[in-house]
């Protein structure tokens, strides 16, 4: 015979069974229904846009231009978009692709790099073209980086002590890496409110450092004109203008037949241009 002490306790047990089973499913159905709700930016918010096919991620201006440094060094060493799409899953987890001066320990720059482990001094790898460069180098060495899991492979460079972390950022990572690279074409946009000076010269020495010597432009006052080497490469291009016009002034970039001008507003798409030019011309101009 069973003594109602007895039946009490299972009772009790039931119910809280029963009542952490309905906070699971609620806090996970919150959880699915905040992953798949975004509220729209409100009008004016600055911002960044990379789409590529059907998937979009947003940025902040900041990020843009560390973002675009990482994809357009992985295009100046001829590394695929593979390349750009590790490195920026990389940045998301440890800096928010964000060129940080602190960190873990002695970690400081855009990937956390340590001085203690020979990456570099504090000060080279707060340089993000450097920074950049280590961990291309590091990279390319790591056996079947060009076809293993992304993760795995980000982990084998930085070997973190939170080793499954860099998945999170996969899906983001290659819409930059595929924008920024120039393999989605029409796909990088930003909203920049900054009202930035124009600095034609600067924006043309960058993007000299960032792509090499093919990225030279010719210059007249306020307008950059490039001649790319195929119509990839001139939407990385293009694409490098956009995400930095909060850096260098930038007003309008003409790319072939399509045409983006900076509004403060709202976020600008990329239109037909007014005047087109060759698939491969690239015209960048500042305040």
């Amino acid at each position: 015979m069973v003594s109602s002490n007895a039946r009490f306790g299972g009772c009790v047990i039931v119910a809280v069974l029963g009542l952490a089973l309905v906070v699971g499913l609620a806090v996970g159905g919150f959880a699915w229904v905040a992953r798949q709700w975004q509220p729209d930016p409100v009008p004016g918010q600055q911002r960044c846009v990379a789409t590529a096919g059907a998937a979009k991620t947003a940025i902040t201006l900041e990020q843009a231009h560390y973002a675009s440094i990482i994809a357009g060094v992985a295009v100046k060493r001829g590394l695929p978009p593979r390349a750009a799409s590790i490195a920026l899953a990389t940045a998301y987890q440890e800096t928010g692709i964000r060129n940080l001066d602190y960190g873990d320990r002695d970690s400081v720059g855009l990937f956390q790099q340590r001085p203690s482990q020979d990456w570099g001094t504090e000060e080279e790898l707060m340089d993000p073209y450097y920074a950049t460069n280590e961990f291309y180098d590091a990279l390319v060495k790591v056996a079947g980086w060009k076809s293993g899991d992304i993760n795995d492979i980000a982990q084998s460079v930085q070997r973190s002590g939170h080793p499954e972390a860099y998945r999170d950022h996969v899906a983001d990572a290659r819409v930059l890496a595929s924008t920024l690279t120039g393999q989605s074409a029409a796909g990088f946009t930003c909203l920049d409110r900054t009202a930035a000076d124009g600095e034609a010269k600067r924006l043309a020495r960058a993007l000299t450092m960032t792509f090499g010597s093919a990225a030279k432009a010719n210059r007249d006052a306020d307008v950059l004109a490039i001649t790319a080497d195929s119509t990839k490469l001139a939407w990385a291009y293009g694409h490098f203008a956009v995400a930095n016009s909060a850096q260098y002034g930038v007003i309008k970039v003409v790319v072939g037949d399509r045409e983006w001008r900076t509004n403060s507003m709202t976020l600008p798409p990329w239109l037909d241009a007014e005047t087109p030019s060759k698939a491969k011309q690239v015209t960048i101009t500042v305040r």
